[in-house]
């Protein structure tokens, strides 16, 4: 083969991997997404598929002869060939090309990368499906969810989890703990449990667990012990697929009781819910909000700005509220908290937020890639821009816990701020 042929080749070669990099910026079904998630009903309009030519750059780039003389260089002399793969090298490039933005908000996904995001908003996980905690540096089972495979198995509440396949789960954190004990449906965990002083194993088939987002429970004050007065508690743990739903469920049962004047008023716990859905965050502050009340407004570069307002009469109006908040509190859950603050329709008790006032459109490409992007920042209905700096509660309160235990009731101290301001 001559030194032209070679060439020739070569730039075959590059020209089918510029094109597999342009396919793969296709786009289809857009929809846009506040913080990292996408606003559903915005998605269900915006299924057409975006043209390759549509997404040429404004100016052609400087120094891709660079990028590919790089690309050529690996193919040619990297020691280990088996780690020279194309999918990977290109899903590497735009990584790095969205990282260069510096923004920790916008960045590429793989197919599995994508997968993951929205089966984390959808509540979807495969595991045994049992809420874990620590207590005395013990891994403890807080509760096993409701028809999962560990209530099935027989694991129980306060079951001490002492070692996962045959692994010590001594020093271990409950991140870790977790990791272990997650995995593909259909595989076999096996837990050693203590419980009634004495130890014992058990094989456990993980599946598919579907976690709700909505959690009602009711609260009294710590020192009451008989004829207590009650304040509801809705904890809201991510504004995701089945939230709005679960949430109209809960708000039924809340609203019978303040009417029957079972209760005192209603917590809201969105601690460490790191936000979701715009379409659900602006349906949930609808609740207690008369109607046209300005939610959020989303201010862009390149177009006028765009107003969220109350759209639907609240079942909720009169109820007095509180709302935690903590530093885990971001995106969907600021713009609720924010937007009710705003109203003084509720009290903030708890820790700063953590201050995240961007907005990305979210984008699935080919191959089941996607995009996160950042294309807008949101302003709260007083024009407060929170980006970075959070939202300050009106009750600060830092919760002490000692080492090795898991938060209770009794030992949450901003819940119990919460209930002693319905409940006098």
């Amino acid at each position: 083969m001559t030194e032209n042929e070679i060439q020739d080749k070569k730039l075959q070669r590059f020209s089918s991997l510029l094109l597999i990099l342009a396919v793969t910026f296709l786009v289809f079904a857009a929809g846009y997404r506040l913080g990292e998630y996408k606003t559903k009903q915005q998605a269900k309009t915006a299924n057409s598929t975006t043209s390759v030519t549509s997404l040429k750059p404004s100016q052609e780039p400087e120094n891709m002869a660079l990028f590919w003389s790089v690309w050529a260089l690996i193919e040619q002399k990297y020691a280990d060939q088996s780690k020279v793969k194309p999918k990977q090298m290109i899903y590497g490039a735009i990584k790095g090309l969205v990282a260069s933005l510096e923004d920790p908000y916008s960045y590429f996904m793989t197919p599995e990368e994508n997968q993951q995001s929205k089966d984390d908003l959808g509540g979807k996980y495969e595991g045994i499906g049992a809420e874990l905690g620590m207590k005395n540096n013990q891994i403890m089972v807080v509760t096993p969810l409701e028809n999962s495979p560990a209530k099935a198995a027989g694991v129980r509440s306060g079951d001490i989890i002492l070692a996962v396949d045959d692994q010590p789960t001594q020093n271990w954190t409950l991140t870790q703990t977790v990791d272990k004990i997650r995995g593909e449906k259909d595989t076999i965990v096996k837990l050693t449990l203590f419980r009634n002083n004495q130890d014992f194993e058990i094989k456990i088939k993980r599946d598919q667990i579907k976690i709700e987002s909505v959690k009602l429970s009711y609260k009294s004050r710590a020192n009451c012990s008989k004829n207590c007065s009650k304040a509801a508690m809705i904890k809201v743990s991510n504004f995701g697929d089945n939230t709005v739903r679960e949430w109209d469920r809960a708000v039924a049962e809340v609203k019978a009781k303040w009417q029957n004047k079972a209760i005192n008023g209603l917590i809201i716990d969105v601690r460490s819910n790191p936000g979701g859905y715009l379409d659900a965050a602006v349906y949930l502050a609808s609740e207690f909000l008369p109607i046209n009340s300005l939610v959020i407004k989303q201010e862009y570069a390149d177009r006028p700005a765009k107003e969220y307002k109350v759209a639907r009469t609240g079942q909720l109006l009169d109820i007095p509220v509180v709302i935690l908040i903590n530093e885990g509190s971001a995106s969907a859950s600021e713009i609720f908290a924010g937007a009710l603050r705003d109203y003084d329709r509720a009290e903030l008790v708890g820790r700063k937020s953590f201050g995240k006032g961007s907005v990305q459109e979210a984008l699935d490409l080919t191959n089941n890639t996607g995009l996160h992007l950042t294309i807008a920042k949101w302003i709260l209905p007083k024009g407060d821009w929170i980006n970075s700096k959070g939202i300050e509660p009106d009750f600060d309160i830092e919760i002490k816990l000692e080492d090795g235990n898991t938060l209770e009731d009794k030992t949450d101290t901003q819940l119990q701020k919460a209930i002693n301001i319905l409940i006098p």
